[in-house]
């Protein structure tokens, strides 16, 4: 197949996949979880058969077992969707290619720079934060810890990103804390075992402020807190103002994991849960959750970009002198780069403020709307207020196992009309249904509560 040919036929080969993806938005006949065997696995081929029989292969073959996670009734791991202006800036984004590393000859960092302080904007976060585009909340958790060892190390006059880590020890303070953290913490040579775990209010995954000031008093050298601003079973949420004002008495990194949860600044009803988020020294947010948009894409901020600088800069001549350069490279752990930022620009110029606030808000009530139904049903039993868009359930029997969980949500799944995943809360497996997309709509949450009744 000659590649230059199918260059003049760009057109024609952009229509057949516009015409694949108009076929998938409009049937919808997907389901929003499956399963899917191993596949076998082919040869390469030595001839290529060009793009159009490629095309016409996965439709014929694969397009059919895509499972529809962009879709109104998935409920599984706080996945949003991808709205139609992220899909058109995505579209874009593998049209022109650019390797949104940084310098001055591309709009590409540029647009980079106003969709971070669209974002910042949008979250309320101070103009002092520093923030770049990475693939998702764990690069993001990461990045931002490894600024904090490397302020950890400076208490210390250790400089851990020329020295190593080897002469350090410290500790890391978390109530309810995701498990990318313990990841970053492994990738970091901090290790998982460096987390103390700082026991929850009652009935809450939210951190109890006064044994956090008892463990800090008794460490009492530096360390770092992390805060949740919204936890991915029951979207808890630490009390940032008052951590905050540990911040005057006690020498901490404040790093705040508000994965989605920071999207609660968008909410007149929801927003006092993110008070006290500027107090964070670091903070995560995912694109590819409550923004919408395709993955990959988070958001990482830092009131320390000097102690970035020095965490992740290259020293390749050829890439300029990183104590001058504004370049991205030297503040993440990429090189290159996807232009991730201009999904999240296109779609934040689309809709607005207001579009998003009235995504947050509508997600959040059909939350509300299925934990309401399940709290009188006789099968379920609602295990944690509805605080936001999700609902953590579970089975009512007098004793549950995991694998009943598993199976249930098998049969679920099975059924084809929506999609949960399976959790641990409190010691209790139970059912969580994450509501984000922005086409969930009461409908889905109606065809959602006939799926309960009727399955068993």
């Amino acid at each position: 197949m000659n590649i230059f040919k199918e260059r003049e036929a760009i057109g024609t080969l952009l229509d057949k996949t516009v015409q694949i993806a108009e076929k998938y938005f409009s049937t919808k006949q997907l389901p929003p979880g499956r399963y899917i065997n191993d596949l076998e696995l082919k040869d390469l081929p030595v001839k290529g058969i060009g793009t159009i029989e490629t095309l016409n292969l996965f439709y014929k073959n694969y397009a059919h077992q895509i499972a529809d996670s962009n879709g109104p009734r998935y409920f599984g791991f706080v996945t949003g969707g991808t709205t139609p202006a992220a899909l058109a800036g995505d579209w874009l984004v593998s049209t022109y290619d650019q390797n949104a590393f940084g310098s001055n000859d591309s709009i590409a960092p540029q647009l980079e720079r106003q969709t971070i302080h669209f974002l910042k904007q949008l979250f309320e976060l101070d103009n002092s934060y520093f923030g770049t585009f990475v693939t998702g909340a764990t690069v993001s958790n990461f990045t931002n810890l490894a600024i904090a060892r490397q302020w950890i190390g400076e208490q210390s006059q250790i400089d851990i990103s020329n020295e190593g880590v080897f002469n350090l020890n410290f500790k890391v303070l978390s109530g309810t804390a995701h498990s990318s953290i313990f990841k970053s913490l492994s990738m970091l040579g901090i290790g998982r075992n460096s987390l103390q775990k700082i026991d929850t209010l009652e009935n809450r995954e939210a951190i109890d402020v006064d044994l956090l000031e008892m463990a800090l008093k008794q460490i009492n050298t530096p360390c770092i807190v992390i805060a949740n601003a919204g936890t991915v079973n029951t979207v808890d949420f630490d009390d940032l103002v008052a951590i905050g004002e540990l911040k005057k008495k006690y020498n901490f990194w404040l790093h705040v994991d508000a994965a989605f949860g920071g999207f609660a600044a968008l909410s007149e009803k929801h927003a006092h849960y993110v008070k006290g988020i500027n107090n964070a020294d670091s903070i995560t947010i995912d694109g590819h959750k409550w923004l919408n948009v395709p993955y990959d894409s988070a958001m990482q901020f830092s009131k320390h970009k000097k102690l970035q600088l020095k965490v992740f800069q290259n020293s390749a001549a050829y890439l300029g002198d990183p104590d001058v350069s504004p370049d991205y490279f030297h503040y993440t752990p990429e090189n290159s780069r996807r232009f991730r930022a201009l999904p999240a620009w296109f779609t934040l110029m689309a809709y607005g403020r207001e579009g998003y606030a009235e995504i947050i808000e509508r997600n959040c009530a059909m939350a509300k709307l299925l934990g309401d139904w399940i709290e009188t049903s006789d099968k379920f039993t609602l295990l944690s207020p509805v605080r936001m868009n999700v609902v953590c359930f579970t089975l009512k029997r007098k004793e549950i196992s995991f694998d009943d969980i598993k199976g249930y949500l098998a049969r679920i799944r099975e059924d084809g009309r929506v999609f949960f995943t399976p959790t641990l809360y409190k010691g209790v497996p139970a059912i969580r249904a994450a509501i984000s997309n922005w086409q969930t709509q009461e409908k889905d949450i109606q065809i959602t509560i006939e799926a309960l009744k009727e399955i068993d």
